[in-house]
């Protein structure tokens, strides 16, 4: 299966929308994820409560990372991974709404589930 011409990264696209009732919850759990956080120097820290109590968001960042979802997969190692947060409108029953469609390969043929060309 593998080739020397064939990498052995593999990305992976995630897209989540949460649904957040209860921000003062979420709030108070990145909290205590930046207080439990020995490695972050007091500066950095002192940026990181003002910024997740300003921002439920931001907030969510530091709540969700990329590692633990892959830290426990065998034979894998995360390399990198970048993530961000934001507030959206968000209506699933819209028509104009769907996962994906920023993702959407014009080169492939979803039908058939093969590239163009």
């Amino acid at each position: 299966m593998s080739t020397p011409e064939t990498s052995r990264y593999v990305r992976i696209r995630v897209e989540v929308v949460l649904e957040v009732d209860d921000e003062d919850a979420v709030t108070e759990a990145a909290l205590r994820r930046v207080a439990e956080d020995s490695t972050m120097p007091a500066d950095e820290r002192t940026l990181a409560e003002s910024a997740v109590t300003e921002d439920t968001a931001e907030a969510l960042a530091y709540l969700v990372d990329p590692f633990d979802l892959v830290s426990e997969v065998p034979g894998v190692e995360l390399a990198q991974a970048s993530w961000s947060s934001e507030r959206i409108d968000h209506d699933p029953d819209s028509p104009g709404w769907g996962l994906d469609e920023d993702d959407v390969d014009e080169d492939f043929d979803e039908e058939t589930a093969k590239p163009v060309g």
